[in-house]
Protein backbone atom coordinates (compact mmCIF):
# COMPACT_ATOMS: atom_id res chain seq x y z
CA UNK A 1 0.00 0.00 0.00
CA UNK A 2 1.30 3.55 -0.60
CA UNK A 3 -0.80 5.39 1.38
CA UNK A 4 -1.17 8.38 -0.62
CA UNK A 5 1.27 10.67 -2.79
CA UNK A 6 4.38 10.14 -0.48
CA UNK A 7 4.34 6.56 -0.35
CA UNK A 8 7.29 4.30 -0.49
CA UNK A 9 9.64 3.88 -3.63
CA UNK A 10 9.23 1.06 -5.97
CA UNK A 11 11.81 -1.66 -6.03
CA UNK A 12 13.01 -0.96 -9.69
CA UNK A 13 13.22 2.57 -8.58
CA UNK A 14 15.66 1.65 -6.02
CA UNK A 15 17.18 -0.50 -8.13
CA UNK A 16 17.71 2.23 -11.10
CA UNK A 17 18.44 5.34 -9.05
CA UNK A 18 21.04 5.29 -5.92
CA UNK A 19 20.84 6.90 -2.59
CA UNK A 20 21.33 9.85 -2.05
CA UNK A 21 25.07 11.04 -1.76
CA UNK A 22 25.89 7.96 -2.83
CA UNK A 23 27.50 7.65 -6.71
CA UNK A 24 26.90 5.50 -9.36
CA UNK A 25 29.47 3.34 -10.37
CA UNK A 26 30.65 3.34 -14.13
CA UNK A 27 30.12 -0.66 -14.65
CA UNK A 28 26.70 -0.14 -13.72
CA UNK A 29 25.87 3.40 -16.11
CA UNK A 30 25.35 0.64 -19.37
CA UNK A 31 22.50 -0.80 -17.71
CA UNK A 32 20.93 2.33 -16.72
CA UNK A 33 17.92 2.14 -19.54
CA UNK A 34 17.37 6.35 -18.51
CA UNK A 35 21.20 7.00 -19.68
CA UNK A 36 21.54 4.97 -22.57
CA UNK A 37 18.02 6.78 -23.80
CA UNK A 38 19.67 10.50 -22.72
CA UNK A 39 22.90 9.34 -24.25
CA UNK A 40 21.19 8.26 -27.48
CA UNK A 41 19.88 12.00 -27.71
CA UNK A 42 16.28 10.34 -26.90
CA UNK A 43 13.38 11.97 -24.35
CA UNK A 44 13.51 10.53 -21.23
CA UNK A 45 10.41 8.71 -20.14
CA UNK A 46 7.70 10.52 -18.55
CA UNK A 47 7.67 11.14 -14.83
CA UNK A 48 11.38 10.63 -14.53
CA UNK A 49 13.41 13.82 -13.38
CA UNK A 50 16.87 14.09 -14.56
CA UNK A 51 18.51 14.59 -11.12
CA UNK A 52 21.92 16.12 -10.74
CA UNK A 53 23.00 12.87 -10.05
CA UNK A 54 22.26 11.71 -12.91
CA UNK A 55 23.26 14.33 -15.35
CA UNK A 56 26.86 14.01 -13.99
CA UNK A 57 26.54 10.38 -14.67
CA UNK A 58 25.58 10.45 -18.09
CA UNK A 59 28.16 12.72 -18.36
CA UNK A 60 30.45 10.50 -16.86
CA UNK A 61 29.60 7.62 -19.31
CA UNK A 62 29.55 9.42 -22.76
CA UNK A 63 33.56 9.99 -21.52
CA UNK A 64 34.11 6.46 -20.79
CA UNK A 65 32.49 5.44 -24.08
CA UNK A 66 34.85 8.09 -25.56
CA UNK A 67 37.58 6.72 -24.39
CA UNK A 68 36.25 3.33 -25.27
CA UNK A 69 36.42 3.59 -28.53
CA UNK A 70 40.48 4.78 -29.40
CA UNK A 71 41.85 5.96 -32.01
CA UNK A 72 44.64 3.75 -33.74
CA UNK A 73 44.54 1.41 -30.50
CA UNK A 74 46.79 4.06 -28.90
CA UNK A 75 45.56 5.60 -25.39
CA UNK A 76 42.13 7.29 -26.72
CA UNK A 77 41.08 10.67 -25.52
CA UNK A 78 38.03 12.66 -26.51
CA UNK A 79 37.92 14.37 -30.06
CA UNK A 80 36.41 17.12 -30.89
CA UNK A 81 34.75 17.55 -34.35
CA UNK A 82 36.74 19.63 -36.84
CA UNK A 83 35.45 22.01 -39.48
CA UNK A 84 36.58 21.96 -42.81
CA UNK A 85 38.40 25.41 -42.68
CA UNK A 86 40.62 24.21 -39.55
CA UNK A 87 41.31 21.09 -41.07
CA UNK A 88 42.37 23.39 -44.48
CA UNK A 89 44.76 25.72 -42.76
CA UNK A 90 46.46 22.72 -40.87
CA UNK A 91 47.67 21.51 -44.91
CA UNK A 92 48.44 24.60 -45.82
CA UNK A 93 50.93 25.00 -43.17
CA UNK A 94 51.71 21.23 -42.92
CA UNK A 95 55.65 20.73 -43.25
CA UNK A 96 55.04 17.24 -44.89
CA UNK A 97 52.81 19.00 -47.57
CA UNK A 98 54.91 21.78 -48.17
CA UNK A 99 57.89 19.45 -49.25
CA UNK A 100 55.43 17.36 -51.32
CA UNK A 101 54.07 20.67 -53.05
CA UNK A 102 58.02 21.68 -53.95
CA UNK A 103 58.22 18.76 -55.79
CA UNK A 104 55.02 19.04 -57.81
CA UNK A 105 55.45 20.31 -61.54
CA UNK A 106 53.75 22.56 -63.81
CA UNK A 107 52.00 20.70 -67.09
CA UNK A 108 54.38 20.44 -69.69
CA UNK A 109 53.85 22.78 -72.32
CA UNK A 110 53.03 22.02 -75.63
CA UNK A 111 55.13 23.15 -78.33
CA UNK A 112 54.08 23.34 -82.10
CA UNK A 113 50.67 22.01 -83.74
CA UNK A 114 49.74 20.80 -80.43
CA UNK A 115 50.27 24.40 -78.45
CA UNK A 116 47.94 26.03 -81.40
CA UNK A 117 45.41 23.45 -81.08
CA UNK A 118 45.44 24.41 -77.79
CA UNK A 119 44.97 27.96 -77.32
CA UNK A 120 42.45 27.49 -79.95
CA UNK A 121 40.07 24.75 -78.74
CA UNK A 122 41.48 23.96 -75.64
CA UNK A 123 40.56 25.13 -71.98
CA UNK A 124 42.60 28.04 -70.86
CA UNK A 125 45.70 27.77 -68.49
CA UNK A 126 45.33 27.86 -64.60
CA UNK A 127 46.26 31.93 -63.68
CA UNK A 128 49.35 31.72 -62.15
CA UNK A 129 48.10 33.25 -58.41
CA UNK A 130 46.03 30.15 -58.40
CA UNK A 131 49.07 27.44 -58.75
CA UNK A 132 49.34 27.89 -54.91
CA UNK A 133 45.76 26.09 -54.21
CA UNK A 134 46.22 23.61 -57.04
CA UNK A 135 49.22 22.40 -55.69
CA UNK A 136 47.80 22.18 -52.12
CA UNK A 137 45.03 19.73 -53.78
CA UNK A 138 47.23 17.34 -55.37
CA UNK A 139 49.80 17.61 -52.17
CA UNK A 140 46.74 16.13 -50.70
CA UNK A 141 46.16 13.79 -52.79
CA UNK A 142 49.32 12.73 -52.23
CA UNK A 143 49.27 12.39 -48.12
CA UNK A 144 48.23 9.56 -46.68
CA UNK A 145 45.79 8.66 -43.33
CA UNK A 146 48.65 9.19 -40.60
CA UNK A 147 46.90 7.32 -37.51
CA UNK A 148 49.68 9.45 -35.65
CA UNK A 149 48.18 12.72 -36.74
CA UNK A 150 45.58 13.91 -34.72
CA UNK A 151 44.16 16.16 -36.78
CA UNK A 152 43.49 12.81 -39.54
CA UNK A 153 41.79 11.17 -36.70
CA UNK A 154 39.67 14.32 -36.09
CA UNK A 155 38.76 14.00 -39.86
CA UNK A 156 37.74 10.66 -39.60
CA UNK A 157 35.44 11.09 -36.13
CA UNK A 158 33.49 13.83 -37.52
CA UNK A 159 32.83 12.26 -41.03
CA UNK A 160 31.95 9.50 -38.82
CA UNK A 161 29.49 11.27 -36.12
CA UNK A 162 28.32 13.33 -39.10
CA UNK A 163 27.26 10.85 -41.10
CA UNK A 164 25.74 7.91 -38.51
CA UNK A 165 24.38 11.16 -35.83
CA UNK A 166 26.20 9.51 -33.52
CA UNK A 167 27.15 12.02 -30.08
CA UNK A 168 30.22 9.10 -29.49
CA UNK A 169 33.14 8.12 -31.46
CA UNK A 170 33.71 5.19 -33.06
CA UNK A 171 37.23 3.02 -32.95
CA UNK A 172 40.10 3.32 -35.42
CA UNK A 173 39.51 0.02 -37.24
CA UNK A 174 36.95 -2.02 -37.20
CA UNK A 175 33.45 -3.53 -39.55
CA UNK A 176 31.10 0.13 -38.75
CA UNK A 177 33.63 1.91 -41.15
CA UNK A 178 32.19 -1.30 -43.76
CA UNK A 179 28.63 0.06 -43.03
CA UNK A 180 29.72 3.35 -43.99
CA UNK A 181 30.63 2.13 -47.35
CA UNK A 182 33.98 1.26 -46.97
CA UNK A 183 36.06 -1.99 -48.22
CA UNK A 184 36.96 -2.82 -44.97
CA UNK A 185 37.84 -2.26 -42.06
CA UNK A 186 40.06 0.42 -42.12
CA UNK A 187 39.30 3.18 -44.31
CA UNK A 188 42.48 4.43 -45.33
CA UNK A 189 43.41 1.77 -47.43
CA UNK A 190 40.76 2.99 -49.73
CA UNK A 191 42.33 6.22 -50.33
CA UNK A 192 44.45 4.86 -53.31
CA UNK A 193 45.50 7.73 -55.72
CA UNK A 194 43.06 10.26 -53.76
CA UNK A 195 45.02 10.48 -50.20
CA UNK A 196 43.36 12.80 -47.70
CA UNK A 197 42.13 15.09 -50.56
CA UNK A 198 39.38 12.75 -50.55
CA UNK A 199 38.75 12.62 -46.96
CA UNK A 200 38.46 16.71 -47.02
CA UNK A 201 36.12 16.82 -49.64
CA UNK A 202 33.70 14.50 -47.18
CA UNK A 203 34.35 16.42 -44.69
CA UNK A 204 33.10 19.48 -46.71
CA UNK A 205 30.59 17.34 -47.60
CA UNK A 206 29.28 16.95 -43.74
CA UNK A 207 30.31 19.94 -42.57
CA UNK A 208 28.68 22.71 -44.75
CA UNK A 209 25.26 23.47 -43.36
CA UNK A 210 24.12 23.44 -47.06
CA UNK A 211 25.36 20.16 -47.95
CA UNK A 212 24.95 18.35 -44.89
CA UNK A 213 21.07 17.49 -45.66
CA UNK A 214 22.49 15.97 -49.22
CA UNK A 215 24.96 14.00 -47.93
CA UNK A 216 22.95 12.63 -45.27
CA UNK A 217 20.31 11.53 -48.03
CA UNK A 218 23.08 9.85 -50.23
CA UNK A 219 23.89 8.06 -47.25
CA UNK A 220 20.24 6.59 -47.07
CA UNK A 221 20.32 6.28 -50.07
CA UNK A 222 23.06 4.21 -50.57
CA UNK A 223 21.73 1.41 -47.24
CA UNK A 224 18.18 1.03 -49.76
CA UNK A 225 17.65 -2.83 -49.47
CA UNK A 226 17.87 -2.98 -53.38
CA UNK A 227 19.59 0.18 -54.73
CA UNK A 228 22.31 0.24 -52.12
CA UNK A 229 26.24 1.29 -52.97
CA UNK A 230 29.19 1.16 -50.98
CA UNK A 231 29.05 5.26 -50.11
CA UNK A 232 32.43 5.64 -48.84
CA UNK A 233 33.84 4.20 -52.10
CA UNK A 234 31.49 5.91 -54.32
CA UNK A 235 33.13 9.22 -52.60
CA UNK A 236 36.50 8.47 -53.34
CA UNK A 237 35.90 7.45 -56.93
CA UNK A 238 33.67 10.99 -57.49
CA UNK A 239 37.16 12.47 -55.53
CA UNK A 240 39.06 10.34 -58.14
CA UNK A 241 37.17 12.06 -61.40
CA UNK A 242 37.42 15.65 -59.89
CA UNK A 243 40.66 15.51 -59.28
CA UNK A 244 41.72 14.07 -63.11
CA UNK A 245 39.59 16.96 -64.38
CA UNK A 246 41.77 19.47 -62.17
CA UNK A 247 45.12 17.93 -63.55
CA UNK A 248 43.69 17.88 -67.13
CA UNK A 249 43.14 21.76 -66.31
CA UNK A 250 39.59 20.98 -67.09
CA UNK A 251 38.32 23.19 -64.39
CA UNK A 252 41.12 26.20 -65.07
CA UNK A 253 38.26 28.40 -66.42
CA UNK A 254 35.68 27.99 -63.72
CA UNK A 255 38.71 28.27 -61.01
CA UNK A 256 40.52 31.92 -62.91
CA UNK A 257 36.83 33.44 -63.02
CA UNK A 258 36.33 32.44 -58.82
CA UNK A 259 39.64 33.15 -58.48
CA UNK A 260 39.22 30.01 -56.42
CA UNK A 261 40.57 25.89 -56.82
CA UNK A 262 39.52 24.58 -53.74
CA UNK A 263 36.30 25.80 -53.44
CA UNK A 264 35.78 24.65 -56.80
CA UNK A 265 36.58 21.07 -56.31
CA UNK A 266 34.27 20.98 -53.43
CA UNK A 267 31.55 22.28 -55.45
CA UNK A 268 32.17 20.14 -58.17
CA UNK A 269 32.62 17.00 -55.98
CA UNK A 270 29.25 17.98 -54.42
CA UNK A 271 27.49 18.52 -57.78
CA UNK A 272 29.07 15.04 -58.86
CA UNK A 273 27.71 13.35 -56.28
CA UNK A 274 24.18 14.89 -57.01
CA UNK A 275 24.23 14.18 -60.44
CA UNK A 276 24.86 10.35 -58.93
CA UNK A 277 22.19 10.64 -56.66
CA UNK A 278 19.36 11.73 -58.73
CA UNK A 279 20.27 9.11 -61.25
CA UNK A 280 20.43 6.02 -58.95
CA UNK A 281 17.65 7.02 -57.00
CA UNK A 282 15.09 8.54 -60.27
CA UNK A 283 16.01 5.71 -62.33
CA UNK A 284 16.15 2.99 -59.39
CA UNK A 285 19.70 2.04 -60.14
CA UNK A 286 21.29 -0.95 -58.52
CA UNK A 287 25.65 -1.56 -57.95
CA UNK A 288 25.27 -3.35 -61.35
CA UNK A 289 24.92 0.02 -62.98
CA UNK A 290 27.53 1.54 -61.00
CA UNK A 291 30.53 1.08 -63.83
CA UNK A 292 28.57 2.67 -66.73
CA UNK A 293 27.15 5.67 -64.84
CA UNK A 294 30.64 6.53 -63.19
CA UNK A 295 32.35 6.45 -66.60
CA UNK A 296 29.08 9.03 -67.99
CA UNK A 297 29.83 10.88 -64.89
CA UNK A 298 33.58 11.15 -65.14
CA UNK A 299 32.65 12.88 -69.02
CA UNK A 300 29.87 15.28 -67.56
CA UNK A 301 32.66 16.08 -65.07
CA UNK A 302 35.45 17.14 -67.58
CA UNK A 303 33.30 18.56 -70.60
CA UNK A 304 30.71 20.09 -68.63
CA UNK A 305 31.40 21.33 -65.11
CA UNK A 306 30.24 24.28 -65.48
CA UNK A 307 26.69 22.86 -66.27
CA UNK A 308 27.27 20.89 -62.72
CA UNK A 309 27.81 23.17 -60.91
CA UNK A 310 25.10 25.37 -62.02
CA UNK A 311 22.62 22.08 -61.26
CA UNK A 312 24.35 22.25 -57.44
CA UNK A 313 23.34 26.13 -57.24
CA UNK A 314 19.59 25.56 -58.26
CA UNK A 315 19.43 22.53 -55.59
CA UNK A 316 20.76 24.48 -53.18
CA UNK A 317 18.38 27.65 -53.58
CA UNK A 318 15.54 25.12 -53.98
CA UNK A 319 16.12 23.33 -51.00
CA UNK A 320 16.92 19.49 -50.56
CA UNK A 321 13.10 18.83 -49.85
CA UNK A 322 12.05 19.13 -53.12
CA UNK A 323 14.26 16.38 -53.89
CA UNK A 324 11.06 14.13 -52.60
CA UNK A 325 11.05 11.14 -50.55
CA UNK A 326 13.13 8.04 -50.59
CA UNK A 327 12.68 5.45 -53.05
CA UNK A 328 10.23 2.52 -52.15
CA UNK A 329 11.86 -1.14 -51.39
CA UNK A 330 10.45 -3.01 -53.84
CA UNK A 331 10.45 -7.43 -53.20
CA UNK A 332 13.23 -8.30 -54.51
CA UNK A 333 16.76 -10.13 -53.51
CA UNK A 334 18.71 -7.92 -51.94
CA UNK A 335 22.30 -6.66 -53.52
CA UNK A 336 24.09 -7.19 -50.22
CA UNK A 337 25.50 -10.61 -52.17
CA UNK A 338 27.06 -8.45 -54.87
CA UNK A 339 30.66 -7.56 -54.62
CA UNK A 340 31.41 -3.87 -54.22
CA UNK A 341 35.32 -4.64 -55.53
CA UNK A 342 36.97 -3.78 -58.95
CA UNK A 343 33.21 -3.61 -60.48
CA UNK A 344 34.56 -1.03 -63.71
CA UNK A 345 38.21 0.26 -64.71
CA UNK A 346 37.64 4.22 -65.63
CA UNK A 347 40.03 6.60 -67.49
CA UNK A 348 42.94 6.73 -66.34
CA UNK A 349 42.86 5.20 -62.22
CA UNK A 350 39.23 5.56 -62.09
CA UNK A 351 37.70 2.60 -60.58
CA UNK A 352 35.37 1.77 -58.11
CA UNK A 353 37.70 -0.17 -56.13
Amino acid sequence: MNGGAGGSERPEERQRFPPPGRSLPLSALGQNGLLQALVQGAEPPAGDEISEELQRAREEWEAVEEIRSGLGGAPAVATAPISFREALQFFRTAAELGERRRKLRAPRRRQGLAALLRFLFGPPRLQPQLRGEQELALAMAQCALDDNESVHMRILQTIYKKLTRSRLGCPRYGAHWEELGFQGTDPGTDLRGTGMLALMQLLFFVMDPQMLPLALDIFRLSQHETQEFPFGIMSVNITRIVLQALREERLSRECNRRQQVIAVLNDLYAAAFLRLYRTWKGQHKTIADSCFLLKELELSTKRKPKQLLKSLEAFVSRGPTAEGPAPPSPPSPSSRELSFTGLCDLEGELRLV
